[in-house]
């Protein structure tokens, strides 16, 4: 049985990888953040992408 974490990180390998389609202009270093920086991440991908914090958080919950 896979732990908690494990979870989450394969579920946000998945997300990448559906980002990644959607925006083509994303890479992997776009998503790369140390643990509990999340914001930090969230940050880059509004101006890379040009959105807003509760339009990448929409992005995200419709993966």
């Amino acid at each position: 049985m896979k732990n908690k974490s494990e979870k989450i990180k394969e579920t946000w390998e998945a997300q990448k990888a559906k980002l990644k389609e959607k925006f083509a202009g994303l890479t992997d270093t776009d998503f790369l953040f140390l643990e509990g920086k999340e914001n930090e991440m969230i940050e880059k991908l509004k101006l890379k992408l040009g959105k807003t914090e509760v339009e990448i958080y929409q992005i995200l919950n419709s993966l």
